[in-house]
Order: structure tokens, then C-alpha cells, then sequence
């Protein structure tokens, strides 16, 4: 087999004829051999819309040569119909390969392409520019090494280049190519260039970067992609290409050993190792290891590849670890050298990025990811949200696509964590939402919260079950939802009244009443309501503690909150009782008059008139209130 390392055909290079290019064949083995001797660089390219950087890609692929002859036909007939450049070759067209990319001349999605050269292999990420999918930029932004932040020359500094730039540093990037491109618009003035680097040095001073590399370029003409122009004789830097093959990257092998196991692999009794990828650091066969979760020890025995044994594995290695003797280890837990501990905490305080249309609330309840760990977790605090235009620090009380904030979490167990600017694969999380499974928010914790170490719980010598051998009855709690005026508080009542004949203790926690104690300081805004029953869970629950029989009364009108009671609480403990009352007979007893002052603008927050109330899918109970009388509904609860 031979590799074809070049179109023959260089057209479109500015300030220069087209060239004619031998032809170069190179066999596998030796490519193979050539490309293994290479590092890897990781880049993303990152800007504002419209600032060129699927072109700059489409160049630089032309430029190192990966662009082949049925591409280059491909390129030239999607060039005449998709393209922007007449009768000219798009270079972006390389690069933006959805349909909907091309028709509307924007990048929605990541694109990741794979070039190299005689110094260097590259994975460059072409992330989208657009603000409403700055989702998939910090997905492009998490692996690399280094980004190329474009700026339109025309345009200068705008708003999402300021946006990428804080996200770039917020994922720990700290070597940035400042590409000014479309030099040829203004002429290649170097006032143009200076101005723009004055203007983006001076934002990014807080922002962390090692270094920052300015660069004049032109991507659709060439200039200073891999040879000077004689456009600007008046610089003297590295050209992109140049300063992308000598850029110093960060090595993970000199990191602690972080091991996440992907996969139990037990084929048979006479083989059980763990496979995975060795995030950082280095293992080596006869290493004393730990199991970060139960503190187990063991030597490693092998390391096993898909070509063989070998004796050491370095950071990157997707290998398989076996060691010399059983110790307990399933999916999720991470291993690590003996000598070289990783923490365990189960509250942080975290930096945000929301990457969802369903806003996020404080005491919600989420998954959360942190490399192969699952907990279920819940935003605890907003402490503020960041101004991507000027930094500043804003109050908060819920968070929208694209904010940026600082929070702190609590976790349902400990996992196994590093701050993310000393191990993004232990740093670096995402909120799921426990529904839909949809991604919600990228995070990266900085520390755990002390209170993490401090706060242990207390054992207590009378149990529940003693509580409940007391009272004669079993703890339980009744969750009754519905409408206002569905009659949740009638039939909580009325249920009430015929347990405490029986003799069992019982107790009715009311809306109403709890306002007016343990709830006073909230309202009725979506992140209000979320708390409001996060706290009733809790007392519910305590109260259940105590052997009572509880029923709550609240309209609880989210599905996301009655979850996390329910899972709080317990399956097995927890009894949902949906009070389905059409809204039209909910209005005509407004036993409140809360309805008419929400049908006349007074209650902006009012659930059913203006603000949601969602069904629940599955209730243990559902009662038509309407034609059923009282006494069979509580006949059949109690």
C-alpha cells in the first residue's frame, strides 16, 4: 500500500503562483513508523462568528498537505455549490461537514480533524462561534493543549471573543495563539494589529495565560500560515503553523496517578484485570497501588495492551491493569499509587458553565458525572455569576443558558476528586438531568468545603424501629399534590382524623403553615418553590424518623422535586397521592380567591395560570375528587 501525501495542485495562494508539487509515496509501514516517533498536539480554534476558522483549518490542511485527490474534487464541486468564494475553492468546507453548516454558512457542531507534519501530530477542534451553541466549545475545549482564538480584523475584540477567551482560561488553557485574521481587509496595517493585541492584552491579564503568541494572518489567502507574507514585512513572530509545531505541551505523565476503571474484565476464572485509560502519571509493573474508594492495596502484577504485556504504562495508555491478589473494584473506582492518595469528598465548590435551555435552581436535584463516578447531586448555593464582558461578580438565584457561575454542591456519597487546574479528569464534571438524561452544565470543581471533613453523623442509640415498636405502626409519609383547591388539605385532614381514632401518631405538614414558620423567607418563584419542598422533604423525613405517619399538603408542582423526596425518603416509605381536579373546578371554589387575583395580574407566580404544574406520570394514587366522596378516599388511604 502506498500513502499519497499531496494534492499536486496548490491554487489559491496569495502573493504567490501556483506551485506544482512532486508527488511523494511513502509506504504504510514507514508512515506508521514516521507518525509514531511524533507528539501529539490537541488545539481548538475558538472566536466570534464569522471570524474564519473553519477556513483557517480547511488552510492548514491544504497547507501540511492531508487534502487528497477525490477530496480536492469533492471540495471543488461543493466549493461552487455551498461556498463563499465565487468560482474560488472554501477552504471551511473542509471542515464544516453537517448539512446545516454548509447551508447556512456557520459551524453548530465540533468538528475534529486529524493532520500532521514532519514535527508534530495535531487533533484541532473547529468549535462554533455562535453564542447558543457555546456548549459545544467547552466540549472542544476540554482535551486541548492549546487554543487559536481568531479575531476579524475589521471587527476587533467583540463580545464572544471575550466569552471564549474567559472559557478558554476557565478550562485551564494556558498557551494561547492570538490569530488576527483577515489582515487583507484592512490592508495589513500594523496600527490595525497592534490596537487589537493592546485590546485583548489588556482584558486577558486576569486571565491566567502562560503565554499569549499574536499573529497576522489572512486564512482564505495564506498569509503567514506556514511562510511569511511579504504583506507584513513589519513582523517578525513564528508563522501559525511554526508556532503550532514548537509550542511547549503540558506532560501528564509528571501528574499523580489517576486510573479510572472503565471496565471489570473477568472473561473467566483464570483472568481478572481492570481496563481503562490512564489519565495522568505513570504505572509501572511491581507499583504498590490503592483503590481510592475502599483503601485496598495490591501490587500490579501486569499491565496488559491489545499487543502484549508491557512493563509500564504512561499517561494516554488504554491498558489493562491486573493485580496480584482479589481486591474489591468495579466500574467508577479510581485507582492510584499507595504512596500518592487521592481525597474523597461529597461537597466543592465548583465553577458552572449552564449549557441548557431548563434553567438551573438551587436544591434541584441532578446527577452528576465525574470521570466514571455517578452521585446524585444539588446545587446548595449561587454565590454569583460572572460578566463574561467585564468579569464582574453578579448575584444570582438561578442560572440560564450560557451563564458562567460559581457554586457550591453537595453529592448523595463521597467520589474521588482533584481541583481541576491539577487534574482536569478528576476536576472536570457535568450535570444530567435525572429525566431526560440531557446534559446540563459542564463544571470544574476548585476545592472541596471544609464542612465536608467537620460535619459526621451522629449515631443514635434509640433506632426507628425502636420509635416505631413504640407507636404501634410503621413511619410513612403521604405526599399529596395537586392544583390549589384540588383538596389536598381536605383529605390530609379528613385522613388524619380517622388515623388518630385508630390510635397512630400522625402528623400534617401544610403548605400554608409551613409558610409561616420554616418557610417565611421564601416565595413563589421556581427556585423558591424547588426549596420549599427540598425543606419539607427533610422534616418529612425526620418526622417519618420519629415512627409518625406524615402527610404533606403542598402543590409541589415540579416532577424533578417530588423525585427527590421520593428518593430521599424512600421508595418504600413514600406514598403519592395526586389529587386530579380539573383547573376549571379548582377555579370555581378558590377557596382563596388566589385564582381571580392571578386572573387579574396580582399573583405573577400563580401554578396553573402562569407558571407550570406537571402531572405526575406515575402516582401511587390518583383520585378524582370530583363525584368521589371524602369518606371513600380515605377509606381506601387509610
Amino acid at each position: 500500500m502506498k500513502r499519497s501525501a499531496s494534492p499536486t495542485r496548490r491554487p489559491g495562494q496569495h502573493g504567490r503562483t501556483a506551485q506544482t508539487t512532486p508527488e511523494v509515496t511513502l509506504s504504510v509501514a514507514d508512515w506508521m513508523a514516521q507518525q509514531a516517533r511524533l507528539d501529539l498536539l490537541r488545539f481548538i480554534t475558538c472566536g466570534s462568528v464569522d471570524d474564519g476558522k473553519s477556513t483557517l483549518i480547511g488552510r492548514l490542511l491544504w497547507e501540511s498537505r492531508q487534502v487528497f485527490d477525490d477530496q480536492l474534487t469533492a471540495l471543488q464541486a461543493d466549493s461552487k455549490r455551498h461556498g463563499t468564494q465565487g468560482q474560488g475553492i472554501d477552504f471551511a468546507l473542509l471542515v464544516d461537514g453537517l448539512a446545516a453548516e454548509r447551508e447556512q454558512g456557520i459551524t453548530i457542531d465540533v468538528a475534529y480533524r486529524f493532520f500532521s507534519t514532519p514535527r508534530r501530530k495535531f487533533i484541532v477542534a473547529d468549535t462554533p462561534g455562535h453564542e447558543q451553541y457555546t456548549r459545544n466549545m467547552i466540549t472542544g475545549a476540554s482535551t486541548a493543549d492549546v487554543a487559536v482564538l481568531l479575531i476579524d480584523a475589521s471587527q476587533g475584540v467583540l463580545t464572544q471573543t471575550r466569552r471564549h477567551a474567559y472559557l478558554v482560561s476557565l478550562v485551564g488553557i494556558r498557551r494561547v495563539i492570538l490569530a488576527i485574521n483577515k489582515m487583507d481587509l484592512v490592508g495589513y496595517r500594523q496600527a490595525v494589529f497592534d490596537a487589537i493585541v493592546a485590546e485583548f492584552s489588556q482584558m486577558a491579564l486576569s486571565l491566567g495565560f502562560e503565554s499569549v503568541t499574536p499573529i497576522p494572518v489572512s486564512a482564505l489567502k495564506g498569509d503567514n500560515i506556514t511562510t511569511r507574507s511579504a504583506y507584513t514585512p513589519w513582523y517578525s513572530g513564528p508563522t501559525l503553523m511554526g508556532c503550532l509545531e514548537t509550542v511547549d505541551i503540558q506532560q501528564l505523565s509528571q501528574h499523580k496517578v489517576v486510573f479510572p476503571v472503565q471496565w471489570v474484565n473477568h472473561p473467566d476464572a483464570s483472568f481478572r484485570g481492570f481496563s481503562g485509560t490512564l489519565a495522568s502519571g505513570q504505572l509501572s509493573v511491581g507499583d504498590t497501588v490503592r483503590v481510592t474508594s475502599s483503601g485496598q492495596t495490591a501490587t500490579l502484577a501486569r499491565i496488559v495492551t491489545a499487543d502484549g504485556d508491557i512493563a509500564t504504562s504512561q499517561a494516554g495508555g488504554a491498558v489493562t491493569l491486573v493485580l496480584d491478589r482479589e481486591v474489591d473494584v468495579s466500574r467508577g473506582d479510581v485507582i492510584a499509587l499507595a504512596a500518592q492518595p487521592l481525597e474523597m469528598s461529597d461537597q466543592f465548590e465548583a465553577t458552572l458553565v449552564w449549557m441548557h435551555d431548563e434553567i438551573g435552581l438551587v436544591g434541584r436535584a441532578y446527577e452528576l458525572k465525574l470521570a466514571n463516578q455517578w452521585a446524585g447531586a444539588s446545587l446548595t448555593c449561587l454565590k454569583y455569576r460572572v460578566d463574561v464582558n467585564t468579569q464582574a461578580h453578579e448575584s444570582c438565584k438561578q442560572l440560564a443558558l450560557n451563564d458562567i457561575a460559581l457554586a457550591n454542591l453537595a453529592l448523595s456519597k463521597p467520589l474521588v476528586f482533584e481541583p481541576y487546574t491539577d487534574n482536569p479528569t478528576l476536576g472536570g464534571f457535568i450535570l444530567v438531568d435525572k429525566f431526560t438524561h440531557a446534559t446540563l452544565a459542564a463544571g470544574m470543581i476548585r476545592h472541596n468545603l471544609r464542612r465536608a471533613q467537620n460535619v459526621h453523623r451522629q449515631a443514635l442509640s434509640i433506632t426507628r424501629e425502636d420509635r416505631e415498636r413504640l407507636n404501634g405502626h410503621k413511619g410513612k409519609v403521604i405526599w399529596f399534590t395537586g392544583l390549589s383547591g384540588s383538596g389536598k388539605s381536605t383529605i390530609a385532614n379528613a385522613l388524619e382524623k380517622e388515623l388518630h381514632s385508630q390510635g397512630k401518631r400522625t402528623y400534617i405538614l401544610d403548605g400554608d403553615n409551613v409558610r409561616q414558620g420554616l418557610n417565611k423567607d421564601l416565595g413563589f418563584t421556581d427556585a423558591d418553590r424547588v426549596e420549599n419542598i427540598r425543606r419539607v422533604a427533610e422534616v418529612a423525613k425526620l418526622m417519618m424518623d420519629a415512627g409518625l405517619i406524615v402527610m404533606t399538603a403542598f402543590i409541589s408542582p415540579f416532577r424533578a422535586e417530588r423525585q427527590m423526596a421520593r428518593e430521599l425518603i424512600g421508595k418504600e416509605n413514600f406514598i403519592e397521592v395526586f389529587m386530579d381536579t380539573p383547573l376549571e373546578l379548582c377555579e370555581q371554589r378558590d377557596p382563596k380567591g388566589l385564582y381571580k387575583k392571578a386572573r387579574n395580574g396580582q399573583l405573577p407566580n400563580m401554578t396553573g395560570i402562569n407558571s407550570p404544574y406537571e402531572r405526575p406520570e406515575n402516582p401511587d394514587l390518583v383520585f378524582q375528587q370530583e363525584g368521589t366522596a371524602i369518606g371513600d378516599i380515605v377509606k381506601l388511604l387509610a
